[in-house]
């Protein structure tokens, strides 16, 4: 298996020509907000795709194997709802309320592209937009504040939730052990404290009655 570890966005300014000559892979959005996984480009080669954390791949991108070879990304046609509105402003609403349960929308001059969902699809109807199902490559908008739109079944979001419970877990493991290590220690304390003041009891009476007490 092949690994490829470099992400160059839009070609990163390689000559068109090499990118013609590129193998290709196509994914779709799922698969192109992943940082890490298998996939098998057109060529047969199988890739094994280990990018920076957090990457987001676009149609047009390039990725770079560990041989030097290139490899062009095409994002694959999927299911998608398309809307569309009669005016201006009924695309502009529809954009508004989708915007709010902030998913991943493509924006066009035209029509709105996201992924197939019957509740968001009955929402659209009652806002009185079109709403059709096609097959079509699906580049929604980046973030506001850069990078992709992010979600829990994101590979590398898995991979950090993973990491983080587990140094929670170790965290939590250590502050167990030291809460105990510090109660019998203070249990100790008390016990030598108890048995100094006996003793003291015993000098400053000058009698033994101390010992007739039990000591449990």
């Amino acid at each position: 298996m092949l690994t490829v570890n470099k992400h160059m966005p839009q070609g990163g300014g390689l000559a068109a020509v090499l990118v013609r000559r590129a193998a290709t892979l196509e994914l779709d959005w799922d698969m192109r907000q992943k940082s890490r996984f298998a996939a098998i480009d057109s060529t047969g080669r199988e890739l094994a795709v280990v990018l920076a954390r957090g990457s987001v791949l676009r149609g047009g991108d390039v990725l770079v194997a560990e041989d030097g070879s290139l490899v062009a990304v095409r994002a694959a046609p999927q299911a998608v709802l398309r809307v569309t509105a009669a005016t201006p402003l009924g695309l502009l609403r529809a954009a508004y309320h989708l915007g709010n349960r902030h998913i991943p929308v493509e924006v066009t001059p035209t029509h709105l592209h996201l992924e197939h969902d019957p509740v968001l699809h009955d929402m659209l109807l009652r806002l009185g937009a079109q709403v059709a199902l096609v097959d079509a490559p699906f580049e929604p908008e980046a973030g506001a504040y850069g990078g992709g739109h992010r979600h829990g079944h994101d590979a590398s979001f898995a991979e950090d939730q993973a990491l983080a419970q587990s140094v929670y877990a170790l965290h939590d493991h250590g502050h167990a052990h030291g809460h105990s290590h510090d109660h019998s220690h203070g249990h100790e304390h008390g016990h030598e404290h108890s048995h100094d003041h006996d003793h003291d009891h015993k000098g400053c009476c000058g009698h033994g009655h101390g010992h007739d007490h039990p000591h449990g």
